[in-house]
């Protein structure tokens, strides 16, 4: 149950208790030395101190856990920001105190029930299920316990279980609090409605220039460009100097020839197929033996068939499919089980695999010798570059010299602009924006290397900085946000005008007329809105907020503005769910643990060796 607990600490109402339980702990002077505690002690809890050692072991623990959530053990100045050793501090607190009310209590724990619960516990069990004594050996030697702290461990566990489940397993939520809570979920109301939109108000005037220009000053910084900059970019990469070779028909052949041995294509097929019902699996089935065509019983029985295109084999990740289609003579079908019942498979073209000719094998022998090519060129390709560079040639007649291309682009500080480059990993272009963005105008750049292998070199020919945007430039956009805020505005002027009307007493559907609609009576919703989402949970929390008589005006989470009169008020019908009834008792349980916990500690004490806490922080790491 105490771990439980702890997990529920980390809910929002367990965020709060803990803020208050924090607070409790520094109220016990943790930012003071207590002289009077042994060096080795990190703090005592009325008469149970907390030893350096145990502070440790726990603090390790916790420290592990969360290198297990982050991904990576985290620093010392980290962990004391997470809070961690204030954490762990409390926790052990908490436990001495209650170790010292059960110890009063005279609650004790068995030996039998201590060896139920060391054969029981995973951690020491071996191969088998079952518990292994050298598991346990080692265990307890990575954990830094001796079998006497293990067993005490355990025991003080024991005893603490048995005080706060005789204590709080029975706690019950009271009948009026789980009625209320029922309410607050549960409850529904129905409403009257209308909506009112642009056609519902008179249209605003064409913006005028003047208004325009006091628009764009008042808005101004929606309105401004980001800095960009222009680049000329050049990637040198085995793939990119491959695509610049040119592979003579001599040289494809005796590679063929030299190869072929080895090549090979697979047979593939088109294949189609389509699902069955039981009357047309017996049509299909008859047909079959009857030699009927496929495409005939299709039409037969009004069907349509799925392509799956031209496949190989391996290409299929539907065994039995694979299986049927590839045992199949060509223009065959057959019948086969699949997921959404019976479906017929037809195989419509073969094209036989085996040693692929000259011309079919063309472009593959064509890449795979330019590449090779590429690799064994690239070394001294990037050393003229570099030489080039290092002599302030212009990109331009570098790739020109390589056959190399050559890329221009408007770079943002997001170098989304980057997309120019084709096939760039994202991990490149995210270091690519940045060495851009810290690059000056005309100076020379060091080469970026690539993802893979290759580098990219760049040049800054161009820097655009930011700057606020003109008239000319966003005019057309300018005139429209000022006419949408001036609709907006017209039709908060009219939700305000119909609300005084039913604020005077005027029949909603009067209202709604006079506008042009007419009134909707929505279906039952929560405050949460409704299951088709008709209400939304804004236009819903605006309902809840009165009773039977409450009517109001509200923009909804779609920006529509509503006009609504509560029509009726809905009690909840049914009790609280049972499975809500557990939750809600257990936190109720988790309140009267945390007071009850603060309670007992403050009552012991708490005092803080600081000194020895950050000893030990300090050498334990």
């Amino acid at each position: 149950m105490l771990d439980s607990l702890r997990v529920f600490a980390k809910s929002w109402p367990g965020k709060i208790l803990g803020a208050f339980l924090l607070v409790g702990v520094a109220g016990f002077g943790i930012n003071n030395v207590i002289t009077d505690l042994g060096s080795s002690t990190v703090a005592r809890v009325g008469d149970a101190e907390i030893s350096s050692r145990a502070f440790l072991r726990a603090y390790q623990g916790q420290i592990n856990q969360v290198a297990q959530q982050l991904g990576s053990l985290p620093t010392a100045e980290q962990a004391v920001n997470l809070g961690i050793p204030s954490m762990v501090l409390q926790n052990l607190a908490q436990d001495a105190a209650l170790d010292q009310l059960a110890n009063r209590f005279g609650l004790g724990v068995s030996e039998q029930k201590l060896s139920e619960m060391l054969r029981a516990d995973p951690s020491f069990q071996g191969t088998l299920g079952a518990f292994d004594p050298s598991t346990f050996t080692q265990v307890l030697r990575q954990s830094g316990l001796t079998e006497a702290e293990y067993f005490e461990d355990q025991g003080n566990a024991a005893r603490r279980e048995q005080l706060i489940l005789s204590l709080f397993a029975d706690t019950a939520l009271p009948a009026t609090a789980a009625e209320l809570i029922n309410r607050y979920v549960a409850d529904q109301r129905t409403i009257d409605y209308f909506v009112l939109g642009e056609t519902n108000i008179e249209t605003p005037a064409e913006p005028t220039e003047a208004e325009l220009v006091a628009y764009l000053a008042e808005h101004q910084a929606e309105f401004r460009t980001v800095e960009t900059r222009t680049v000329q970019m050049l990637r040198l990469s085995p793939a990119d100097l491959a695509a610049t070779k040119t592979i003579d028909d001599a040289a494809i052949a005796a590679e063929y020839e030299r190869t072929k041995a080895s090549l090979n294509k697979p047979e593939r097929r088109t294949i189609q197929q389509v699902v069955l019902n039981d009357a047309q699996v017996a049509a299909f089935e008859a047909g079959k033996t009857a030699g009927t065509p496929f495409e005939t019983l299709l039409t037969e029985n009004a069907l349509t068939p799925t392509d799956l295109g031209n496949l190989a084999q391996s290409d299929i990740n539907d065994a039995n499919l694979a299986t049927a289609a590839f045992a199949l003579a060509n223009d065959d079908f057959a019948i086969i089980d699949g997921v959404a019942g019976k479906r017929a498979v037809h195989v419509s073209a073969i094209e036989a695999g085996g040693e692929p000719s000259l011309e079919e094998a063309r472009a593959q022998l064509s890449d795979s010798l330019a590449r090779t090519q590429a690799r064994n060129e690239i070394a001294e390709v990037q050393d003229q570059v570099e030489e080039l560079r290092a002599a302030f040639r212009p990109l331009s007649e570098i790739a020109e010299r390589f056959g190399l291309d050559l890329y221009e682009a408007d770079v943002s500080a997001s170098g989304a602009e980057l997309s120019v480059l084709p096939d760039l990993a994202p991990e490149d272009a995210g270091r690519i924006s940045q060495a851009i963005f810290k690059a000056e105008q005309g100076q020379l750049t060091a080469a970026l290397p690539l993802a893979g292998s290759g580098n990219l070199y760049f040049d800054v020919t161009a820097i655009s900085p930011a700057r606020d945007q003109t008239l000319e430039e966003v005019r057309d956009t300018v005139a429209a946000d000022l006419t949408a805020q001036r609709i907006n505005d017209a039709l908060l002027a009219a939700s305000a005008e119909a609300l005084a009307k039913l604020d005077a007493g005027t029949p909603i559907a009067d209202v709604a007329a006079s506008y042009n609609v007419f009134p909707q009576l929505s279906a039952p919703f929560t405050r949460f809105g409704a299951p088709d989402s008709s209400i939304d949970d804004v236009v819903a929390g605006a309902a809840f907020a009165g009773d039977e008589t409450h009517h109001d005006a509200v923009q909804n989470q779609a920006g529509e503005h509503i006009v609504f009169q509560v029509v009726d008020v809905l009690p909840a019908a049914a009790p609280l769910a049972t499975d809500a009834q557990a939750s809600l008792e257990n936190e109720a349980r988790v309140g009267l643990y945390g007071e009850f916990v603060t309670a007992i500690r403050d009552d012991a004490g708490l005092r803080i060796n600081q000194q020895a806490l950050q000893q030990t922080l300090d050498t334990g790491l």
